[in-house]
């Protein structure tokens, strides 16, 4: 339902892409068939750096349909930075929309960002990362946690990436910053704005698969957030922050109590199958009339099973918070 009480805010999505043949198309539809209310994307701005494959190719094919699409080229891969300025360079509303072309936005991500600027107090938003890596291996598990604490910490104390919305304050970045959204978070909070992050706006993004890839991705985020504070003199959340080093020490903590939990339940189990068996070997007992467990009788309805509202059909719905 759309709210009449609150104005239309337009916002200029940009996407930068490198040879992004395989997820080009999910992104571009993704964006373009966002649900929105209180926001209107007015222009989907695409730089694509250096690209080698079919990912040009793909975005003009949208482009014979869908007005708002724009194309940037650059011949040579310059760096994030410089196809970020270029979509500040053309971007016409005065919120933008910033997001990688490896990433999925869910279908009210820049829904859930962009309202948030109906705040005057608000210079920049940011989304929910979502790993869409299976945790089968130990790679993937470890990004499947680092991003679990990364979400737990911006609850806390933002820390923004992959998907961002700031106030066009600024006309471009110092081509010498590689962590851009850290940068915006500097100037934002320099121009006495705040910086807020949206837990409802997911994106789907995938985490390294190997550990080279895992820690060639570290391994220039922190590079970068090293040279932003001592150029720069801002650092950012992630860094040195005695809530993170708590956090990871609640993941530990949780870990020794499942094993521990698990421990219990393995002793119990294999307890209770050795009656089992002094049962049916030694007292030919089969339990066809069982003894009862009493207190498996009373079966309540849940109202909340992993954020999904469940009400009796007899009952009126109730939000659960």
């Amino acid at each position: 339902m759309i709210d009449t009480l609150q104005p239309i805010i337009k916002c200029s999505v940009g996407i930068t892409a490198h040879n992004e043949e395989a997820n080009i198309s999910e992104i571009i539809d993704a964006v373009i068939t966002q649900r929105l209310h209180q926001v209107q994307i007015t222009e989907i701005i695409i730089v694509a750096s250096g690209c080698t494959d079919r990912t040009v190719e793909i975005i003009e094919s949208y482009m014979t349909h869908e007005p708002r699409l724009k194309l940037f080229i650059q011949e040579r891969r310059e760096g994030k930075t410089s196809a970020i300025n270029i979509f500040l360079k053309h971007a016409q509303e005065n919120i933008c929309v910033l997001e990688s072309g490896d990433t999925i936005p869910h279908e009210d991500a820049i829904e859930n960002m962009v309202r948030m600027f109906n705040d005057p107090a608000v210079g920049m938003t940011g989304a929910h990362k979502v790993p869409v890596n299976t945790p089968e291996h130990i790679i993937g598990l470890l990004s499947h946690l680092r991003l679990k604490m990364e979400h737990q910490l911006c609850l806390e104390i933002p820390r923004l990436g992959e998907l961002i919305a700031f106030r066009k304050l600024f006309d471009e970045i110092p081509p010498d910053v590689a962590m851009d959204e850290a940068f915006v978070e500097a100037l934002v909070i320099k121009r006495g704005l705040q910086v807020r992050y949206a837990p409802d706006a997911v994106v789907f993004n995938m985490g390294p698969e190997t550990l080279g890839d895992f820690v060639k991705q570290r391994r220039r985020n922190h590079a970068g957030h090293l040279h932003l504070r001592a150029k720069y003199g801002y650092e950012v959340s992630s860094m040195g922050s005695p809530r993170l080093a708590k956090l990871a020490l609640e993941e530990i903590w949780g870990a020794l109590q499942l094993i521990w939990v698990l421990g219990v339940l393995a002793a119990l189990e294999g307890y209770s199958r050795l009656l089992g068996w002094w049962d049916y070997k030694i007292h030919k007992k089969t339990h066809v009339v069982w003894d009862i467990a009493w207190t498996t009788k009373e079966v309540k309805r849940p109202i909340n099973v992993q954020g999904i509202n469940i009400t009796s059909p007899h009952s009126p719905s109730k939000r659960v918070e």
